[in-house]
């Protein structure tokens, strides 16, 4: 039994393992320096040990049958139907997101949208060729469509912006022309007037006047960035030390746990500490793009393609409203930030890419070439 387990374990890719790891335990460290009750180390340390399990298993599972059209509408209805029942939840920091389950709470958003990624690989990898018909860019919009608008009005509009950057990302891998993509810019464009007009909340509009002016409300609704860009700018080359970030243990800096880690761990470690943690999230992307190349047909590509947009689009935007580039979303960093649903969703996600490339020499050429001819 030692024997087989072993062997199971050596097939898990462990150059993409062991790049994970540096960035989860740079958060776990960081979040150790914030309190003297080592509240959310302590926590974070079981989150971490789950997902390692969770990893495991799912890596050990042929998610072939992933590819059944049956099962993905199951699937799509029931993610939906638990972010509708959503709204008859408690409010936490103001807005519908959690299942509160008493010694933890689940937020269903990031499942959702791990479930899209897989969604739109299976659909762009049989009409990939088809994709210049702008009918398939309408039907794989309306799959977005439904969780986009559950999510957008909980509020919560981080995850709603990464369900439609999903979207636009594997829109434009699998294949896009240029008057389609300026098409998609108008609408966008216009989504975001009707958004801006009839859906956002005063706090979301405020986040992003501050964006524009950083200046405008300092001491108000700009404080989370101002203090944000004040902790990033303060660990200078070498940072001030492991458990010496005054901005996050004098409590300065907001949400130092989730929404702002990265700015808590720039500050206490500096540019060089940022540039390793930048690496590793390179090197796990490559790993990524690597074992997607190795899938038997154009599912098991997309699919790793789509994980990479997934992660790309988190840790651009976290870094971005870190320091001053983006507007505040609430959006975590891979790996990083405090919590157990975006950490159990990105090593689901890891674990079903690993499976594929177990799985990639069983699959029929019949298969393949019937993926590739679209029937």
């Amino acid at each position: 039994m030692f024997v087989t387990l072993l062997n199971r374990l050596r097939q898990l890719d462990w150059i993409l393992v062991g790049a994970v790891i540096p960035v989860m335990f740079f958060g776990w460290f960081t979040m150790k320096s914030f309190t003297g009750s080592d509240y959310f180390a302590h926590r974070q340390i079981v989150w971490i040990f789950i997902s390692f399990v969770v990893l495991f298993i799912s890596s050990q599972l042929d998610w072939r049958f992933l590819k059944r059209p049956w099962i993905l509408l199951i699937l799509y209805i029931l993610g939906n139907i638990l972010l509708l029942v959503l709204f008859a939840a408690g409010r936490v920091k103001g807005a519908q997101s959690w299942f509160n389950l008493g010694i933890f709470a689940i937020e269903p958003a990031d499942f959702m949208n791990l479930l899209l990624v897989i969604i739109l690989a299976k659909y762009f990898s049989r009409r990939h060729i088809e994709i210049a018909n702008i009918r398939h860019i309408i039907v794989s919009g309306l799959y977005i469509l439904i969780p986009f608008l559950l999510i957008l009005v909980q509020p919560n509009f981080g995850s709603a912006m990464i369900s439609v950057a999903i979207w636009l990302g594997m829109v434009l891998v699998s294949g896009i022309s240029k008057k389609h993509l300026l098409i998609v810019f108008g609408l966008a464009t216009a989504s975001f007037l009707i958004l801006w007009l009839f859906v956002f909340q005063q706090y979301q509009k405020n986040r992003i006047i501050n964006f524009l002016d950083p200046m405008r409300d300092i001491k108000g609704s700009g404080y989370n960035a101002f203090q944000s860009q004040i902790a990033v700018g303060s660990g200078q080359f070498l940072g001030k030390g492991v458990g010496f970030g005054t901005q996050s243990r004098l409590k300065f800096l907001p949400e130092y746990e989730t929404d702002f880690i990265f700015a808590a761990f720039a500050e206490e470690w500096g540019f060089v500490g940022v540039i390793i943690l930048l690496i590793c999230f390179s090197i796990i992307l490559w790993r990524i793009l690597a074992i997607s190349y190795l899938g038997a047909t154009n599912f098991e590509v997309l699919f790793g393609m789509g994980l990479v947009i997934f992660f790309v689009t988190h840790i651009i935007v976290n870094l971005g409203m870190n320091i001053g580039l983006l507007p505040v979303t609430g959006i975590t960093v891979p790996f990083m930030s405090y919590g157990g649903s975006h950490l159990l969703t990105e090593f689901i996600g890891l674990g079903i890419l690993m499976s594929t490339k177990k799985y990639a020499r069983a699959a029929h050429r019949d298969d393949m070439k019937n993926e590739f001819l679209g029937i």
